[in-house]
C-alpha cells in the first residue's frame, strides 16, 4: 500500500522531510499546504503527485491522507493539529509544540481521545551519542548537568517576537531541555533569569530576551543549569554536559565524549551524514504509520508536552521572579 502524506509548511523543514519521503518505497507526498496557494503550488511542483492548498481545511476536504507532517512556526500551531486529529490522521510535528502550554494541552486531549500515532522532531534523541550516553548512565550516579545553547539570533520576523516564537528557551533551547529529560528524567522545579542585553538595540523589532540562565531541580535528586544566548555573531556551544560519579559525559551534535580520570573516550555521531538523526525521526514515524508499531518513536506528542510544560514554566519564572513547581 502506498502511504499518502501531506506536508503543512513550505519552509526548509517541510521541504527537507518531503524530499526524504519521496525517496522511500511506498510513500507519496500527495498534498502541500502553505500560507498561500501560490507558496503551496510552487512547492508542490517539485513533487510529482502533490497538489497545493491554501489551508488545512481545504486539504482535508479534498484529500484522504494516511499521515501529515507539520512544519510551521510556533505561533501557527493549533487548528492544524486539531483538524488532523478530528479526522484521525497521524501526524509528525516539528518542535516546539506552540508558544504556550494551553494550545498543546488542547491538542493532547484530542490526540489521546483518538489514540493517534504522533511524533515530535526532537532529533537530539536520535543521535548515536545520545543512545550511548543513555547506556553509560545506566550504572552511574548523576550529580548535575550543565546545558548550553549559545549562538546568534535567527532573522525571521516572527522569531524576534515573544508571541511569535515564545523566545529562545521555548524555540531553540527546548532541544536541551528535552535532552535533559530523556537522559535524567523529569523536572520538578524551575527558576529562571532573563535579560535583554544587546539585540533589542541592534535589530529593529526584537522583543525576546537575548540571554538567560535557568536552574532546574530533577525528580531523581540531581540539579541542572541551562544557559542560552542569541546575541553573538557566531555559534559557540550547543549541548549537555552530565557530571557523574564516574566522570563527565559531554554530549553535542558532533557526538559524545566520556571523560574520566586519565582517559577520554569519544563516540562520534554519523560524520558522513548530518541529516542522519532527522532520517531516523522520519523512518520511525513512517514505520509506525505503516505497521502500527510505534516503538521506534522516541518522542510522542504526550512526551513532548512535558518538555513544553518546562519551557513555558521557565518563561513564567523569568516574568514573575518566582520559582515554578511543575
Amino acid at each position: 500500500m502506498t502511504l499518502k502524506i501531506g506536508i503543512v509548511g513550505t519552509g526548509s523543514f517541510g521541504n527537507m522531510y518531503a524530499k526524504m519521503l519521496v525517496g522511500m518505497d511506498g510513500v507519496e507526498v500527495s498534498a502541500i499546504c502553505g500560507t498561500s496557494l501560490d507558496k503551496a503550488e510552487h512547492m508542490a511542483r517539485n513533487f510529482r503527485d502533490a497538489k497545493g492548498y491554501a489551508s488545512v481545511t481545504d486539504l482535508l476536504n479534498d484529500k484522504k491522507l494516511d499521515a501529515a507532517y507539520i512544519c510551521v512556526p510556533p505561533f501557527a500551531h493549533g487548528e492544524i493539529e486539531e483538524g488532523l486529529a478530528g479526522q484521525g490522521i497521524p501526524f509528525f510535528v516539528e518542535k516546539p509544540l506552540a508558544t504556550d502550554l494551553e494550545t498543546p494541552s488542547r491538542i493532547l486531549k484530542a490526540v489521546t481521545e483518538k489514540n493517534l500515532i504522533t511524533s515530535v522532531g526532537y532529533h537530539f534523541r536520535y543521535m548515536d551519542g545520545t543512545a550511548r550516553a543513555l547506556e553509560l548512565l545506566g550504572d552511574r550516579t548523576v550529580g548535575m548537568a550543565l546545558g548550553y545553547w549559545m549562538g546568534g539570533m535567527p532573522q525571521s520576523s516572527w522569531w524576534k517576537q515573544q508571541n511569535g516564537s515564545g523566545g529562545q528557551f521555548v524555540e531553540q533551547t527546548t532541544h536541551i531541555v528535552d535532552l535533559l529529560r530523556y537522559l535524567l528524567g523529569e523536572v520538578e522545579e524551575v527558576s529562571a533569569t532573563y535579560a535583554r542585553r544587546h539585540m533589542h538595540s541592534k535589530v529593529e523589532g526584537v522583543e525576546v530576551p537575548d540571554v538567560g540562565t535557568v536552574s532546574l531541580k530533577m525528580e531523581c535528586g540531581a540539579v541542572a543549569t541551562i544557559a542560552n544566548t542569541c546575541m553573538m555573531p557566531l555559534v559557540h556551544k550547543m549541548g549537555l554536559d552530565v557530571y557523574t560519579d564516574a566522570g563527565v559525559l559531554e554530549l553535542s551534535q558532533t557526538g559524545l565524549k566520556d571523560i574520566a580520570a586519565g582517559r577520554t573516550t569519544e563516540y562520534l555521531n554519523n560524520a558522513y551524514n548530518r541529516l542522519a538523526p532527522y532520517e531516523k525521526v522520519n523512518s520511525s514515524f513512517i514505520h509506525a504509520v505503516r505497521t502500527g508499531n510505534a516503538s521506534g518513536i522516541l518522542s510522542t506528542y504526550a512526551d513532548a508536552w512535558r518538555t513544553q510544560q518546562i519551557t513555558t514554566a521557565t518563561n513564567r519564572s523569568a516574568e514573575t521572579g518566582q520559582s515554578i513547581r511543575l
